[in-house]
C-alpha cells in the first residue's frame, strides 16, 4: 500500500536529511545508558532528594514548550513520564549553538525519541523534572502522533476508532497509554494460571500446531499444504487429543497454553486465533474438574485485583467459589419451558420451530440441542455457572454419565452469558470412542463441516489405556475480556485479525 506524504511527514523527511548533513545519525546504533525509569524518579526522589544527581533516562517526546533559550519537555518512557527542562546554555556549553537552536528547535519533533543525563529538581510549581545537561537523538519519527488536545472540558483528536486502534495498535499504546494496562493484566492471570497447576505437580507442554488431523472439538479448521511431505495439513483447532496422549503414556497431569486456530465467524467474542489453556488430570473426574476450576477462578482474581467482585459493563460479577450449577436439561426446562430429554431428531425440530430457531439439514440431535441453549439459556447465566451432563450426542469424546447412559460426564463454565470454560470426564473406552467418531463421519457426511475426524493414531493410543482422566480447556482471552472489563475479544489481543486495509 503506497500513499502520498502528507505536509507533516515531508517535513520530518526534510528534517532526517538535515539531521544527516549535520554528520548526526538520527537512528544510531550504540547503546544508549539507561539509569533510571520515569516511575522510580517520580517514586523515590521525594523521599531522598539527594538521588538522581547524576541520571540518564530515555523515551519518546509527547510534548513541548519552547521559551527562547530554554524549554519543557514531556517524555514517555515504557513506564510513565516524567518533565524534562532543557537549556540552550547546558547543552550547548560552547560558542556553536546548533544543538539547541537547530537541532532540538528545527528538527526535533513529538514522537522522536531521545536520550539525556541530567539531574533532578523540582520546579517552582512543584512538579520533579530532569535538568538536562547532554541530549541524544536516538529514533526519528517520520509519522506525527495523533495528539490529544483538551480544552473547556473537550477532548479533541483522541485516537479512538476502534478499527484504527486494533490494525494500528503501536499508536493505540503510544497515545493511549492506559492501555497497556488490560495486556500487564492479561500475562498476571496467565502467570497466576500457571502458578495454580504448577503447585499441582502439574507439567507444562508443548504440542503441535500443525496436524494431519484437526481433532478434539467440533470446528472448522484452516487448511494448509506441506510441500516437502505433499500432504495436506490443519492448524489445530484444539490440542486435546495431544495432551491425553501423554496421560496414556503415563504423566499424572499435564497442561498447555496453546495457540487455537478456527475458520469461523468474527465477532466480539470470536477471533479465528485465540489462546486456550487445557489441562489433564489422571484418576480424577469432572467433579473434582470442577470444584479444582472454580478454586482456580477465584484465586485468579484474587492475585489480579485483591478482590473476587469484578465490573463486567453494567453487571458486577463475584468470581467467589462455590459456583451454581444446573444441569443442561434442567436449564432447558427453566428457561425455554421445554423437555428435551429423550427427544429424537424430528421432534427437536419441531420443538426449534415453535421456538423460531433456525436450524439446517446438517444439524443432528446435539446441534439442534445446543441451538435451543443457546438461544434460550445462556443470556440469563450472568454470574458463574457449570452447566452440567450435557446429552451424549453432543459430547463425542466424554464420558457416559455413570448415573444416565444418555447424558456425558461434562460440563461447560458460563460468565455473563458466554462460555468461558468446557471439561470433561474424559472418555477412555477406546471401542465406545470409534463408535462415537464414527457418529460424527456421519454428521459430516450429511454436511457438518463442524464435525469431528476419525483420528486413528489417537484411537491406538487409548487401546494401550489411559487411566480414568479429568480434562478443562479456559478460553483466556475471554476470561481476559471478564477481568479487565473489556467489552471485545478484540481488545485483549495485541494483533486482532482485520479485514486487508482498502488501497
Amino acid at each position: 500500500m503506497t500513499t502520498e506524504l502528507n505536509d507533516q511527514e515531508q517535513f520530518r523527511r526534510e528534517a532526517l536529511n538535515e539531521l544527516r548533513k549535520l554528520n548526526i545519525d538520527p537512528y544510531p546504533a550504540a547503546e544508549f545508558p539507561v539509569s533510571a525509569t520515569s516511575v522510580e524518579i517520580l517514586e523515590n526522589f521525594p523521599k531522598d532528594s539527594s538521588l538522581y544527581q547524576n541520571v540518564s533516562i530515555a523515551g519518546r517526546i509527547m510534548s513541548r514548550r519552547i521559551m527562547g533559550a530554554a524549554a519543557f519537555v514531556e517524555l514517555r518512557d515504557s513506564v510513565g513520564k516524567i518533565q524534562l527542562y532543557i537549556k540552550r546554555d547546558d547543552i550547548c556549553e560552547g560558542e556553536d549553538k546548533t544543538l539547541y537552536n537547530t537541532v532540538f528547535k528545527k528538527l526535533t519533533d513529538i514522537g522522536d525519541f531521545i536520550g539525556v543525563s541530567g539531574f533532578v529538581f523540582v520546579t517552582q510549581m512543584g512538579e520533579i523534572t530532569i535538568h538536562v545537561k547532554s541530549f541524544t537523538m536516538l529514533s526519528k519519527s517520520l509519522k506525527p502522533l495523533p495528539i490529544v488536545k483538551e480544552k473547556d472540558g473537550e477532548v479533541f483528536d483522541a485516537f479512538t476508532d476502534p478499527e484504527q486502534r486494533y490494525r494500528q495498535r503501536y499508536v493505540d499504546l503510544i497515545v493511549n497509554p492506559h492501555i497497556k494496562e488490560t495486556f500487564i493484566k492479561r500475562t498476571k492471570i496467565i502467570n497466576a494460571i500457571r502458578n495454580y497447576y504448577n503447585e499441582q505437580g502439574f507439567l507444562e507442554v508443548d504440542t503441535p500446531i500443525l496436524q494431519a488431523i484437526p481433532g478434539g472439538a467440533a470446528a472448522r479448521p484452516f487448511i494448509t499444504h506441506h510441500n516437502t511431505l505433499d500432504m495436506q495439513l490443519y492448524l489445530r483447532i484444539a490440542n486435546e487429543l495431544y495432551l491425553k496422549r501423554l496421560i496414556v503414556g503415563g504423566f499424572y497431569g499435564v497442561y498447555e497454553f496453546s495457540r487455537n486456530f478456527r475458520n469461523e465467524g468474527m465477532s466480539r467474542m470470536h477471533n479465528p486465533e485465540f489462546t486456550c489453556m487445557e489441562v489433564y488430570a489422571a484418576y480424577k473426574d469432572y467433579n473434582w474438574m470442577m470444584e479444582n476450576t472454580e478454586n482456580l477462578i477465584e484465586r485468579v482474581a484474587l492475585e489480579l485485583n485483591g478482590t473476587t467482585d469484578f465490573q463486567v459493563g453494567d453487571k458486577t460479577i463475584s468470581f467467589k467459589a462455590p459456583y451454581k450449577r444446573l444441569t443442561m436439561i434442567d436449564a432447558i426446562k427453566m428457561y425455554a419451558d421445554v423437555d428435551v430429554s429423550g427427544m429424537n431428531e424430528e421432534q427437536l425440530r419441531e420443538v426449534c420451530k415453535s421456538l423460531k430457531i433456525p436450524t439446517t439439514p446438517a444439524m443432528g440431535v446435539g446441534k439442534l440441542i445446543d441451538e435451543i441453549f443457546s438461544e434460550k439459556c445462556e443470556h440469563h447465566l450472568i454470574q458463574p455457572t457449570f452447566i452440567t451432563d450435557y446429552p451424549i450426542e453432543m459430547s463425542p469424546l466424554t464420558k457416559k454419565h455413570r448415573n444416565n447412559p444418555a447424558l456425558t460426564e461434562r460440563f461447560e463454565l458460563f460468565i455473563n452469558g458466554k462460555e468461558i470454560a468446557n471439561a470433561y470426564s474424559e472418555l477412555n473406552d477406546p471401542i465406545d470412542q470409534r463408535e462415537r467418531f464414527e457418529e460424527q463421519v456421519k454428521l459430516m457426511e450429511k454436511g457438518d463441516d463442524e464435525a469431528m475426524f476419525i483420528d486413528q493414531d489417537f484411537l491406538r493410543a487409548l487401546e494401550y489405556g489411559m487411566p480414568p482422566t479429568a480434562g478443562l480447556g479456559i478460553g483466556i482471552d475471554r476470561l481476559v475480556m471478564f477481568m479487565t472489563n473489556s467489552p471485545s475479544i478484540q481488545d485483549v489481543l495485541f494483533f486482532p485479525q482485520m479485514r486487508p486495509e482498502n488501497n
